[in-house]
């Protein structure tokens, strides 16, 4: 927006006479058409002013006194001009008179908006968002605010002041104080991002500071299991209940591509006979709430059976915490001689094994 239409109009309202004959001296703003009017909170006598300059008129001292300090107002607005020019996409005579009277909206703050997003986020858990979701935004605010503190000695920063070099900043600290990897760096600069689109949104910002930023990212191969070494963990026999009941989890995702959670939240009425008159688990993935179909095969049916009436509050499969089963299969995998990093996210990787010859194998 070119600054030559913006103007400043100082003029009398001449229809409210003070007691000491006095008038108020008004401002006038103009930009592209656009007025905006409002009190100097000064005062001048009529015959003391020269309209066609906009000024006091003579050179006595209260004369130039009152000029000095309707160049000071002048000064002021012009630079306010400049500097909500500088920070928004456009400017309007409303936001100049408001900066210069103090009226200025609270400007608004990164963690203040995250801490928000994170609350809100929250209150979803188990209809819409899971606790891991929710820890991981939490996490996200924790390492801003401790880079922030490090890096540029403030608690917070107002959004308008978050730059390209603030992201790339942000990065370099993530890989360096936390070592993380290229994939896991990119989902805190992912969050970083979603609370950029929402100040935008809202009409807090109007500057993208990703505008020129792009999320790097690695291709993960996550790993599968072999035939055969599912068949060892199926077939191997485990000193202790524990390892055996962690096994029969991992196998049991293996066969039907549930997930950790969906595992968890398995209920009897989730298994119904389908249209080829076998059972099926009919349910809805938690993180996604996508329906699953999943053919209920042998292996699976017997795991189910094996446990059935044996454990407590409807529970079909007696389900560790997530650390535990990741701790217990590193050991299975030991014993099964496989060198290979087993969690348990593995086995929903490993769903194609319904091409194992069944009859051969026992849980």
């Amino acid at each position: 927006m070119s600054k030559s239409t913006f103007k400043i109009l100082f003029y009398l309202r001449k229809n409210q006479v003070n007691k000491d004959g006095t008038v108020c001296i008004m401002i006038r703003l103009s930009l592209n058409g656009e007025i905006s009017q409002f009190s100097s909170k000064l005062s001048v006598k009529p015959d003391a002013w020269d309209k066609n300059l906009c000024r006091a008129k003579g050179n006595s001292l209260k004369s130039r006194q009152l000029n000095e300090t309707l160049e000071d107002i002048r000064t002021s607005l012009k630079n306010h001009y400049r500097d909500i020019e500088m920070q928004e996409t456009f400017v309007t005579a409303e936001k100049v008179r408001n900066a210069f009277l103090g009226l200025t909206t609270k400007q608004r703050t990164l963690l203040e908006i995250l801490k928000k997003h994170n609350e809100d986020e929250r209150k979803l858990v188990g209809i819409s968002k899971s606790l891991a979701t929710i820890e991981k935004y939490e996490r996200c605010h924790n390492r801003l605010e401790e880079f922030m503190r490090l890096k540029y000695k403030i608690s917070d920063i107002p959004l308008k002041e978050i730059n390209n070099a603030f992201i790339t900043d942000f990065e370099c600290f993530l890989r360096t104080k936390y070592n993380c990897n290229e994939n896991t760096t990119a989902k805190f600069i992912q969050i970083l991002r979603k609370i950029i689109l929402i100040a935008k949104n809202n009409g807090w910002i109007f500057i993208d500071p990703f505008a020129n930023y792009k999320i790097k990212t690695k291709p993960v191969d996550r790993g599968y299991l072999t035939d055969e070494e599912v068949k060892k963990i199926m077939d191997k026999s485990f000193p202790t209940k524990r390892l055996e009941q962690v096994r029969d989890l991992f196998i049991f995702s293996c066969f039907t591509g549930l997930s950790y959670i969906d595992l968890k939240e398995l209920k009897a009425s989730d298994i119904r006979i389908s249209f080829d008159g076998k059972p099926w688990i009919m349910t809805h993935r938690h993180k996604t709430d996508t329906p699953v179909n999943v053919p209920l095969l042998k292996i699976p049916q017997a795991i189910l059976q094996k446990y059935e009436g044996q454990l407590p509050k409807g529970q079909l499969l007696p389900v560790l915490s997530n650390q535990k089963l990741n701790s217990y299969l590193k050991e299975i995998a030991d014993l099964c001689g496989i060198n290979k990093n087993i969690t348990f996210h593995l086995a929903s990787h490993s769903k194609f094994f319904y091409s194992l010859n069944i009859s051969k194998l026992s849980i």
